[in-house]
């Protein structure tokens, strides 16, 4: 498992405006303080300070800023530390505002910023020339008598560098401030060339509204490049003779924000991991994110290494996520906070509910046959059908509960009478004992359900189950509502041929971990005290599907006991279908979202998940239509295409390796 995290850093350094060998001092005491880190950004003109104004025309201030950098850069000798700094740079008759490039212990590129403002508050055209044609151009830098860099050295110079490690395969692209708030952004060209995180110096003044802005504009732009961006800006140190400089510092990668503070205490540094692995997936897979721009740029060799740890493989990579705090979901389906998980639910029953009532109106089919156990997923698709009605007035809701004698208990049988009183226009008791037994002898077959249950008879009952639902469609010219939903599809949990099957499975990209939360938002906006009573008390009920026999009258079956906990499935689920993780990855991830599992647990139970998901593909091949309602989903027709027979014994090898 190659080693795809990098820590990065966004520091803030002490300032003083004009002072060159206090600022740095600061820098090199930041930079060998964060050794750790593949990565470190200051902000622009960091060197100088930002608010230096005409004395940005003073020959001794850029000579000295200048000197300064093959001394901050001898910092980074042998450390895999690459530096970004901004620096005012002379060359020809112009003064031009650069993100010095430091690692290996020299200066290896100096990349110009492009837009230079000059409206309102800043007006950096009086000192500054725009660096955006500069291409392909080098630059002689005189080196301090008093250090190691007595002579003059030939650096890179232009907007056409991407530095990059050939061991990691981070890129870096490299931007100034303003080059985020034009609408053609170099980062944008920088990422179509192959750049993978994002730089970005900067010096934006703390105004009301800014701080969301900025957010916006940073998360945006990494979730459009896929990939990740370091933002930071200049500190309070800077002049506030007119302006507040708030040391914002924004990092987030594909759109996601992974850290963010806003005046800190200075210096401050702000770091966190970036992992390359699913910047790089997501471009693979977007077949219109090209790389028209990479004959455009020239690469400059640097060292951004892998952030390190004491252990190996699955165990190092958890180690390392929990050292820098890497915000990694339990539940990655599920968003953390109450208020964006209830908007969430709104949302996707809106989807679902939509889907169905498109297809009632194609079909012209308005009578919804849908089977009730009492259980989650049949719980949710009542609902959509439910919503659905208030979108078509006419559907008429056609419920049936189908219990199995001496396996259904009284709990799910009476929630289930108790929705479909609240909810169905027509309701239905077809009890399926009778049915399957007169099946069973026919085939010879014991019956299962005076002793142990066998998997024969479990997928009697459900196969039964369907039968009853098709058949009573035919008669009522209804379409069938599919239950099952993404996690059992992935796993296969599932009878096929029987609730495997349906005219429209609403449930069909909703996973498990989310169907509860949809539930029980509903029932809190719901309106009605006895469907919320009974919502929540289904919700309360063991997962279950209740094809073997209770045990006095109590649920005997719990699904998870048989499958393992469907919060590490679809944990594995999500980071297998949205990012292709290799399975030792995802049960790095989990092992880390899960300190109270050993490794040896999340590794079983990323086996059996493996071992289900490649076996029960040919149930997904053939599934019928249903709503996509989020990023990852199984349907044969869209997001997943895989051979039913394919093997998973690489999978496994790699969990082995782990």
């Amino acid at each position: 498992m190659k080693n795809n995290l990098i820590a990065v850093a966004a520091a803030v350094p002490a300032l003083r405006v004009g002072d060159v060998a206090y600022n740095t001092e600061s820098i090199i005491s930041i930079i060998k303080e964060n050794t750790d880190c593949g990565v470190i950004v200051f902000p622009e003109l960091c060197v100088t300070g930002y608010t230096c104004a005409d004395l940005f025309e003073s020959d001794l201030l850029l000579r000295a800023s200048e000197e300064a950098l093959p001394v901050i850069a001898e910092a980074t000798a042998d450390t895999g530390v690459t530096a970004l700094v901004g620096v005012p740079l002379r060359y020809g008759n112009k003064l031009y505002n650069c993100a010095a490039v430091l690692s290996e212990g020299v200066v290896k590129a100096l990349i110009p910023k492009s837009y230079i403002p000059n409206y309102s508050e800043f007006y950096e055209c009086r000192w500054f020339a725009s660096g955006k044609e500069v291409r392909g151009k080098s630059v002689t830098l005189c080196g301090d008598k008093n250090t190691i860099f007595p002579v003059e050295m030939t650096v890179p110079f232009g907007v056409d560098i991407l530095p990059e490690d050939p061991v990691t395969g981070a890129v870096l692209g490299v931007e100034i401030c303003e080059d985020l708030w034009i609408p053609d952004k170099p980062s944008t060209h920088a990422a179509l060339a192959g750049a993978n995180i994002i730089a970005n110096l900067s010096a934006s003044d703390e105004l009301i509204g800014k701080q969301e802005y900025r957010r916006s504009l940073v998360s945006q732009q990494s979730g459009a490049c896929y990939c990740a961006y370091i933002y930071v800006s200049s500190g309070t140190g800077e002049s506030s003779t007119d302006l507040v400089f708030s040391g914002h510092t924004i990092l987030a990668q594909s759109g996601k924000l992974l850290a963010e503070v806003l005046f800190p205490s200075y210096p401050h540094v702000e770091k966190t991991l970036v992992d390359l692995g699913p910047i790089m997936h997501d471009r693979r897979k977007q077949n219109t994110f090209d790389n028209d721009f990479a004959g455009n740029y020239r690469r400059v060799p640097v060292r951004m290494k892998a952030a390190e740890t004491d252990e190996t493989d699955i165990s190092g990579m958890a180690e390392i996520m929990k050292k820098y705090d890497y915000p990694i979901a339990r539940n990655p389906f599920v968003p953390a906070g109450k208020h964006a998980r209830d908007e969430r639910c709104r949302n996707i029953l809106q989807i679902q509910a939509n889907g169905l009532a498109t297809r009632v109106r194609a079909t012209r089919i308005k009578n919804l046959v849908i089977g009730i156990s009492g259980g989650l997923d049949s719980t949710l698709a009542l609902l959509v059908c439910a919503e659905a009605k208030k979108i078509v007035p006419d559907i008429h809701i056609i419920g049936y509960t189908l219990p199995s004698e001496g396996n259904t208990t009284e709990h799910t049988l009476g929630n289930a009478w108790k929705l479909l009183h609240l909810l169905a226009d027509e309701s239905y008791e077809v009890a399926i004992g009778e049915g399957v037994n007169l099946h069973l002898s026919q085939l010879g077959h014991e019956l299962a359900y005076q002793g142990e249950g066998d998997v024969t008879y479990e997928n009697a009952q459900a196969r039964m189950r369907t039968y009853i639902l098709m058949d009573a469609a035919n008669m009522k010219n209804g379409l069938v509502v599919g239950t099952g939903d993404l996690s059992e599809l992935a796993l296969g949990w599932c009878t096929y041929n029987g609730d495997h099957m349906s005219m429209y499975a609403v449930n069909a990209s909703v996973p498990k971990t989310l169907v509860q939360y949809i539930c029980r938002s509903y029932a809190m906006i719901c309106g009605n005290e006895e469907l919320k009573e009974v919502i929540f008390s289904i919700c309360d009920t063991p997962i279950t599907p209740e094809l073997t026999p209770s045990e006095d009258g109590a649920i005997a079956q719990k699904t998870e006991e048989k499958i393992g906990k469907y919060d590490l499935n679809d944990f594995f689920l999500y980071y297998t279908l949205r990012y292709g993780f290799e399975p030792a990855r995802s049960a790095a991830y989990a092992l880390y979202a899960y300190p109270e599992l050993a490794k040896e647990d999340v590794v079983e139970a990323a086996r059996k998940f493996f071992r289900r998901f490649f076996t029960q593909q040919f149930k997904r091949s053939c599934l019928p239509d249903g709503p996509k309602v989020g990023s990852v989903s199984l349907s044969p027709r869209g997001d997943w295409r895989m051979p039913s027979d394919a093997k998973v014994a690489l999978w496994l090898e790699d969990l082995d390796r782990g």
